[in-house]
């Protein structure tokens, strides 16, 4: 399996360090915008093409696949060109900032019938794959998630404090993990509420948000979010169940009362990235539809645009 990865940058390098843990998988093409940057990741390691162009990576016959790390507002375009290609894709979280443009991408992977999978992250995590399979063996059930997502970014940097050549966004990017989550732990999305604070002057996104959702089973979530918590960072999931609590902090898990869960034997590896990807990899050898599917995740996009909406007046 061969593979071009377009976006270089913090999260890129991520998918970088997963796919060298998969068997049979070559990256064989590295896209980003600055060619000397991009040309010391690919040394780094090992990919012998370096380019500015995804169009150059998709024109090469030994490209199978292609991940897509680049900024939010290009993800919808670059998958359908990827498809259109003949190339199977996963876009990196979220697949678009629209839901037009996330509809237009169902619609070519449909037209196509490539594998076309969007990286939400939390579904691979072993400390939510531990929970989403002991609520399918009926073994507990969600009745609120109480969740926190907080980054202190009053500037435009990514996560290795490099500037960004684009603005992230609480609601279309780090919003869409726990809506997609809630769902996929709780059941389908009935109803959806959201405020958020000031609009930062000079990124033009707000900074602080709150979420309400509420699931057709009854269950309910919680979602804060902030760009200005000068705090521990990351994402906090706290399943408030009908037997039992547990607290998720990325790969960990532990009970209500801080207990470790032992999530040795829940897959084969701990990172959630390099789950990701194999099973990207996994669907396309199969020739099957992957987990957290274009298809699969567009109802989490429906909500996102009827809390756009929400929160424009509209």
């Amino acid at each position: 399996m061969k593979i071009a990865l377009a976006g270089a940058g913090a999260f890129g390098e991520k998918h970088l360090d997963g796919l060298k843990n998969i068997d049979g998988v070559e990256i064989v093409s590295l896209v980003d915008r600055r060619l000397e940057a991009t040309r010391a990741v690919a040394d780094k390691y090992g990919i012998g093409h370096a380019t500015t162009d995804l169009a150059d990576s998709l024109a090469r016959d030994d490209v199978d696949a292609v991940i897509l790390c680049t900024p939010t507002q290009m993800h919808a375009e670059q998958a359908i060109q990827c498809l259109e290609a003949g190339k199977h894709v996963q876009v990196e979280i979220p697949l678009a900032d629209s839901l037009a443009d996330a509809e237009a991408v169902l619609a070519k992977q449909q037209e196509t019938g490539l594998v076309a999978m969007v990286g939400h992250t939390r579904r691979f995590n072993p400390s939510h794959q531990y929970l989403h399979a002991k609520f399918a063996r009926g073994e507990a059930a969600v009745q609120q998630m109480d969740v926190q997502t907080y980054f202190f970014r009053r500037q435009n940097m990514n996560a290795k404090g490099e500037a960004r050549s684009w603005t992230d966004h609480l609601l279309w990017h780090h919003a869409a993990h726990t809506v997609d989550l809630f769902a996929y732990q709780a059941g389908p999305i009935v109803q959806a509420n959201a405020i958020q604070g000031p609009i930062h002057p000079e990124l033009g996104i707000a900074m602080d948000m709150s979420i309400q959702l509420k699931a057709e089973s009854g269950a309910i979530c919680t979602l804060s979010l902030s760009f200005n918590n000068d705090g521990p960072l990351g994402t906090f999931f706290r399943y408030i169940c009908d037997n039992g609590t547990w607290i998720a902090r990325y790969d960990d898990l532990v009970t209500g009362k801080e207990e470790p869960v032992d999530l040795s034997g829940v897959a084969i590896s701990n990172n959630g990235i390099e789950l990701q990807d194999r099973e990207f990899i996994a669907a396309i050898r199969e020739g099957r539809e992957p987990n957290s599917s274009v298809a699969q995740v567009l109802p989490c996009y429906r909500v996102l645009d009827a809390l756009d909406a929400q929160l424009a007046g509209k």
